[in-house]
């Protein structure tokens, strides 16, 4: 007998405790294979550990080999009540154990999704062993060894959190242990190493499915690999006489018989005898760089359904472009010292570079500061206003005399009159998430100017949502009913309805806008919500003139909105009602696909933090973009949010593109080229073929009705099956022995390596909204012609006898554990601080018991100031709601922090200290006055601190003139000598590196480059007093020379 296993297997300790207590050892040969490597010849993927028992025959099932040794050996007592535990453990235990240790050792993680579950489940085991020593008795049977060998590599993770609440299996699990066949075992397995071991072959190995009812529970989506997640076993279908009969004559059809591809012409009008889509995403913001959560919530998942729309032969129109209005952009160009339009023009280049890597589709892809938006927003908004749906009210509001302008938005902070955070914004708190009136504020600040504002009243403009409610409700009623609306897209909507609409003010008190006409309301601009969806109808007069056709066309148009779940109401509401409401006929949205938030690994994406990958990264990684388009489709948060993960991007890529997918078509079309030289053969189907024409027909109608539904995910589960069922008719077949049998046997293995070829090329079609440069890779070694790109619900053999494929080559490359671990340590980014619970309103820090030096009074300031940088860098990125609030209850953390420590410095404590400490804290505080006036803070603090200052300096002018000169010399010789003080290089070795870190983290912030330059001022001055600290740099000895140099 031989045991086929990879190296860390833990299923194989079944197999190896049986042998040896069964005393069959020896008359097994071990021999270690490859993680992938298939060893059983009719499995279509690697399935380890294998037991072959006799030659060609094969078991792979860990349980079936284990039990098969002690039938031999004549050890099995109670078989009915042994196979019940083996079939408890193989279909409820080890699927969860399997599930809980790839998240736990294979994808590094802290907690598994299945904790909860697995302790459940293990609790039936506790029950069990509270009368017996093992399962079935006081007596070891094979039901223990093969759940002890499943529970097993739970001991070697540091943390026991499940079996730490189990003391009787672990009491059975330590019983078992004891056994000398079970230790030799482990040793075998193991070799002393700890739960990394497990690591490789956990990646790569099947297991059975988790029960459905635990799937059902899961949390954490397809991020969280769980065993078979990507629907590794083929699904079973039930085929009728009929479906058989209708593939068989499916596959009899010639190309001419399919409908041809409808050339894309621009401009794309609207075809009254087609199917008329418009494909909207949402627009990104335009100072924003997108990461992977973003690129997937909109212009990827708009994209991918575009180019399945096309390949249905529907006439599709996609539009995008960059949202350039509202007060982020102002205060951006003002934080950078250029106008609006240079920071729109910057970022909106950056915007099109990056969906262009991504490989994104548009049709356009324009902006919304163009005269056509102006025309069109101040054109519906006439509309609105002679229909009676505009209202007019007045706003107090504040405003900068200085400035001469109203605060709208983010041109004012202050203290929230909530909770009491001192840095909120005019429109919101970020520390308790309420929204705010600015003239609630208490202490509020000019943005600009720092200046305090006066409260004015503004007259201001105000859409009335509930004069318009009948009319979108109706709307909304059809369209649910007909249209496809995600979850979470209904529901959002329908909150906002059953709730109340209210007027909406659709104005604001700013420059940069579309301007409002009204007279009285001239100095105006309309409020961004009001404003940006209408970019998308100004984008599509830009990309043409006859934009009416498509925007003015209810009867013959379909709209589709991509976008995340945040911007669903001002989608769902505020736009239809004003489209609405104009009687104008303007096309309304019938379908809306909202998904959930995609994270990184255990976190969020955050670019202050350096955490995850943004879109202007993903090139560097040396990673292609249809993998990258693949992973983020196949993990895309469609019903709750999912995660971006490094181990489980290296598992997709590896087992389904690499050794499913790739493999299937490759060794297809090897053998086609190197046994035919290249030419597809006459096609003769048998029985068995037409079985496989069903089942692929019945996957191909599977993908059409996902996709038509949006279900992204699902459609790559369909692809993954049928390049699946292709596998498995190959392994079946066994072209290679055919062709080398007689000539009936050459003929057959023509006819089956020729409909493996034609599978290659519905797959080629049907993997191009995911992966369109593969795609065309396959298309271009298949030389298949242009007419095969449509997607009808047949599978007709596009590829007749006698076409000629081109050179086949490996489609993918596999990817390496070791480039996960540096991609995964490169993109972590600064790990989130600990965050302590903010004091409650009103309560007053309470000082320290401890003595604070100025030296801790120092740092706690600097924590302030690069904090308070942070959060200011959050909001202005519009990151995530929850990190700017942990952010910023930090923030408030450390400001209560250092108010304590200012309350217990001693008054005269900086007489105490020594010159070398004096030095250091002016060099501290000389760095918090910089940070404060380049962050522009108020000149009360600035002055507060630089008068601490200056007096840190006089107290070391005090401090240096009372020490006699031939000291100094003294000093410094001996400093010199020896290499430097060391207690002061440590000081300053930590103040180069806390420096340093600084100006990366401005370089890569891109602040304004005076800010930069300060900040590498003072770290190359920090390295220069490094210098002289270990006697880098001799001193003359003299006592004028030793003075100056103590300057320093």
């Amino acid at each position: 007998m031989k045991l086929y296993s990879d190296k860390g297997n833990f299923q194989t300790l079944k197999i190896s405790i049986a042998a040896r207590l069964t005393g069959t050892a020896s008359e097994i040969l071990a021999i270690e294979v490859g993680h992938n490597d298939i060893v059983a010849p009719f499995l279509s993927k690697s399935k380890l550990p294998v037991l072959e028992v006799a030659e060609g025959k094969y078991l792979f099932s860990a349980n079936t080999a284990a039990k098969y040794l002690f039938l031999k050996a004549g050890q099995v007592k109670k078989e009915e009540a042994e196979d019940e535990i083996l079939e408890w453990e193989n279909n409820e235990l080890l699927p969860l154990i399997a599930t809980y240790l790839i998240n736990i050792i294979g994808q590094g993680k802290k907690e598994s999704s299945v904790s909860d579950s697995l302790l459940k489940t293990l609790h039936q085991l506790e029950s069990k062993l509270t009368k017996t020593k093992y399962l079935l008795d006081d007596t070891l049977s094979i039901c223990d060894v093969c759940v002890f060998s499943s529970i097993f590599p739970l001991f070697s993770l540091k943390n026991q959190e499940v079996l730490s609440k189990l003391p009787n299996t672990k009491r059975y699990c330590e019983d078992v242990k004891k056994i000398q066949a079970v230790q030799d075992a482990i040793s075998e397995l193991t070799g002393g190493a700890g739960p990394e071991v497990f690591k490789a072959s956990l990646l790569s190995q099947r297991f059975p499915l988790l029960p459905s009812s635990i799937v059902d529970r899961q949390t954490s989506g397809a991020a969280v690999a769980t065993p078979d997640a990507s629907g590794d076993q083929i699904p079973e279908v039930k085929l009728s006489q009929a479906d058989l009969e209708s593939a068989r004559t499916s596959w009899g059809k010639k190309p001419d018989d399919v409908e041809q591809p409808r050339p894309r012409i621009h401009p794309i009008l609207p075809d009254p005898q087609r199917r008329n889509i418009l494909v909207t995403s949402a627009l990104p913001y335009v100072n924003n760089v997108p990461h992977l959560g973003n690129i997937i919530g909109c212009v990827l998942s708009a994209d991918a359904f575009s180019r399945f729309a096309r390949l249905r032969n529907y006439n599709v129109l996609y539009i995008c472009g960059t949202d350039e209005y509202g007060t982020a952009t102002e205060t951006k160009a003002m934080e950078e010292g250029v106008t609006p339009r240079e920071i729109c023009d910057k970022y909106n280049k950056l915007h099109v570079q990056i969906y262009k890597w991504f490989n994104i589709d548009f049709d356009y892809f324009g902006r919304t500061t163009t005269d056509q938006q102006t025309e069109i927003a101040q054109d519906i908004f006439w509309k609105l206003y002679h229909n009676g749906y505009v209202l007019k009210d007045s706003v107090d509001q504040l405003k900068c005399t200085k400035c001469d302008k109203f605060l709208a938005d983010r041109f004012v902070e202050g203290i929230c009159p909530l909770c009491g955070f001192d840095d909120a914004r005019g429109d919101q708190c970020d520390a308790c998430g309420k929204l705010i009136n600015a003239v609630e504020l208490k202490s509020p600040k000019c943005k600009i100017c720092k200046s305090s504002p006066v409260i004015q009243t503004s007259n201001h403009l105000f859409v009335d949502l509930p004069k318009l409610e009948p009319l979108l409700s109706s709307h909304l009623n059809g369209a649910f009913e007909s249209g496809t609306w995600t979850n979470n897209a209904k529901m959002i909507t329908n909150s906002w309805i059953r709730d109340g609409l209210k007027p909406r003010c659709i104005s604001r008190d700013l420059k940069w806008g579309t301007p409002v006409p009204l007279e009285g309301y001239t100095d105006k601009v309309f409020y961004v919500w009001f404003d940006a969806p209408i970019g998308y109808i100004s984008i599509t007069a830009n990309y043409t003139s006859e934009w009416k056709q498509w925007w003015k066309n209810p009867q013959q148009i379909e709209m589709y909105n991509f976008l995340g779940k945040d911007n669903v109401p001002f989608h769902s509401v505020i736009f239809p009602a004003c489209l609405l409401g104009t009687n104008d006929g303007y096309s309304v949205v019938n379908h809306m696909v909202a998904t959930e938030y995609l994270n990184y690994e255990d976190t969020k994406f955050s670019k202050s933090r350096n955490s995850g990958v943004f879109g202007d990264q993903a090139e560097v990684t040396g990673i292609q973009a249809d993998i990258y388009r693949f992973y983020l489709l196949f993990v895309r948060p469609e019903s709750q949010d999912t995660a971006f993960s490094w181990d489980d991007f290296l598992l997709k890529n590896n087992s389904e593109l690499l050794n499913n997918l790739g493999n299937f078509i490759n060794r297809a079309l090897m053998f086609l080229h190197n046994n035919f030289k290249g030419i597809v053969q006459e096609m003769s189907v048998t029985d068995e073929d037409v079985e496989l024409l069903a089942q692929i027909t019945n996957q191909l109608k599977g993908y059409i009705s996902n996709l038509e539904a949006c279900r992204l995910r699902d459609g790559i589960r369909n692809i993954l099956t049928i390049s699946r069922l292709g596998n498995q008719y190959m392994q079946v077949t066994k072209p290679w022995v055919l062709s080398k049998g007689s000539p009936e046997e050459i003929k057959r293995a023509g006819s089956v390596i020729a409909l493996c070829a034609n599978v290659a090329c519905l797959l080629s079609v049907l993997l191009q909204p995911y992966m369109p440069t593969t795609s065309a890779v396959i298309q271009q070694q298949l030389q298949a012609p242009a007419s095969v790109n449509y997607i009808g619900g047949e599978f007709v053999p596009m590829l007749q006898p006698g076409h000629q494929i081109g050179q086949p080559s490996p489609l993918f490359q596999k990817l390496e554990s070791a480039t996960m671990s540096e991609l995964k340590a490169k993109f972590a980014g600064k790990p989130e601080e600990k965050t302590k619970k903010p004091s409650k309103k009103g309560e007053k820090a309470q000082p320290s018991n401890n003595v604070v030096t100025t030296e801790d009074f120092s740092k706690l300031s600097i924590s302030v100031a690069n904090q308070g940088q942070k959060v200011r860098e959050l909001k202005a990125a519009k990151a995530d709601k929850s990190v700017i609030d942990k952010e910023v209850a930090y923030l408030l953390q450390l400001k209560k922090d250092l108010e304590a420590a200012q309350a217990a410095v001693p008054k005269k404590e900086s007489q105490s200290l020594s010159a070398e400490q004096l030095a250091q804290a002016v060099s501290l505080q000389g760095q918090k006055v910089r940070e404060l006036k380049a962050a522009k803070a108020e000149k009360s603090v600035i002055d507060k601190e630089v008068a601490c200052l200056l007096q840190l300096k006089k107290d070391l002018e005090s401090q240096k003139e009372s020490q006699p000169a031939v000291a100094v010399v003294e000093q410094s010789t001996c400093v010199n000598s020896a290499g430097g003080d060391a207690g002061l290089i440590e000081k300053l070795t930590q103040a180069v590196a806390v420096q340093g870190n600084k100006v990366r983290d401005l370089k890569a912030a891109k602040a304004d480059k005076s800010v930069i330059d300060a900040e590498v001022a003072s770290l190359l001055k920090l390295k220069k007093e490094l210098e002289l600290a270990g006697g880098v740099t001799a001193a003359p000895a003299t006592k004028n020379s030793s003075k100056k140099n103590m300057k320093k």
